[in-house]
């Protein structure tokens, strides 16, 4: 496949949208400010974990790959393990459409700063992965792809690594395990698509390529308190994102006090892994962008559902600590960075921590409650 050809499949669209991210950092990840004008400003030069921008211990300390997996999203799918390790978390389309023709959501934890022994349960890639993981050079942990999902993912080997370390394609390492109690039995028919298990401190191990790591952030972190942008932000306290028609399928965040975080929900009640306890992030960032599918069918699923985030740029919202701002997203090639400009025309500053990608349709209403 070209490289037109490629960029056409994944959207040059032009968007309209929000998004938006909750976060509370540790008060070492920021130079704190009394608020007073400094003739010389401080560089804060201290080295960062480039996926969360919080302060590493050592200067070597991300000197290893970036692992994303592979985590289905529906109701039947859960609880899930290991996103409370994960520096960053794409919420994307599942790609499996219901009779209104919308389809549900599929999560993609990216792991660096923090390596979970598990991460479950493990299903397919998806054509947006190119673009989302690319500029930061990631292993992909999943059990496959359709066909032609597999061979647009290896035309950009040179920039992610998914199709050769699959549950399949790394039989015998122990980067994968099957969760027995996650096995099911239907009409007969034995199925492990709920109970494949990944290891990402593994499956990290299994590329030479990529084992130095993300050369650069993936979003633009503040350093001071005072360039956090949500200081002078609207109230966010209640976030809602659409996903199906109306609001009949939302992802909410509630800002809470006493975690400091924004506390996650699924469309049928509060998110909660395995152990129990319940998903928290730092920030969410909604990127709403142009969604399709591929003409080119995947068999029973249906065709694969696109994302329209290359050369493309839209509205994003972006909520921290209670409060959002506002502004456009952009991103040119599949390995470049999404880019942030508020609304003011300044660049978007946020805080250090883990931060939660929203992918919702350019026209979804997204809500905002004080």
């Amino acid at each position: 496949m070209n490289v037109d050809r490629r960029t056409a499949l994944l959207g040059a669209l032009g968007v309209t949208g929000t998004a938006l991210a909750g976060c509370t950092h540790d008060d070492a990840d920021i130079i704190r400010s009394s608020g007073a004008p400094s003739p010389t400003p401080s560089v804060d030069a201290r080295p960062r974990w480039p996926l969360t921008g919080r302060l590493m211990r050592t200067a070597d300390a991300g000197q290893h790959a970036a692992v994303a997996v592979k985590v289905p999203d529906n109701e039947n799918e859960h609880p899930q393990a290991g996103l409370d390790k994960a520096d960053i978390v794409f919420v994307e389309l599942d790609g499996y459409r219901d009779s209104a023709g919308y389809s549900g959501t599929r999560l993609v934890p990216l792991f660096h700063s923090r390596m979970p022994d598990d991460v479950a349960p493990v299903r397919s890639m998806r054509p947006v992965d190119v673009p989302l993981l690319s500029p930061v050079g990631a292993l992909i942990g999943s059990t496959g792809a359709t066909g032609w999902v597999l061979n647009y993912i290896k035309s950009f080997a040179e920039f992610v690594e998914g199709p050769q370390i699959t549950y399949l394609e790394t039989k015998g390492t122990g980067s994968y395990g099957i969760d027995p109690a996650r096995v099911r039995t239907y009409q007969g028919v034995t199925y492990y698509d709920r109970a494949v298990v990944c290891h990402p401190k593994v499956l990290a191990k299994q590329s030479r390529k990529f084992r130095t790591g993300p050369s650069r952030a993936y979003f633009p972190f503040a350093t001071t308190q005072t360039e956090i942008s949500t200081e002078t932000g609207q109230p966010a306290r209640v976030v809602r994102v659409p996903w199906k028609q109306g609001h009949t399928y939302d992802m909410g965040y509630t800002w809470s006090e006493k975690a400091g975080k924004y506390l996650r929900s699924m469309p049928w009640g509060p998110h909660t892994l395995v152990d129990g306890r319940r998903v928290t992030t730092d920030n969410i960032m909604i990127v709403c962008a142009d969604q399709k599918y591929a003409k080119i069918y995947s068999g029973r699923g249906g065709p694969e559902p696109i994302h329209g985030i290359v050369d493309a740029s839209g509205t994003f919202y972006y909520a921290h600590g209670g409060k959002y701002v506002t502004g456009t997203w952009s991103k040119g090639a599949v390995n470049q960075p999404f880019s942030f400009t508020l609304a003011d025309g300044s660049p978007l500053k946020m805080a250090p921590g883990q931060t939660y990608v929203e992918l919702p349709r350019a026209n979804a209403k997204v809500l905002f409650k004080a």
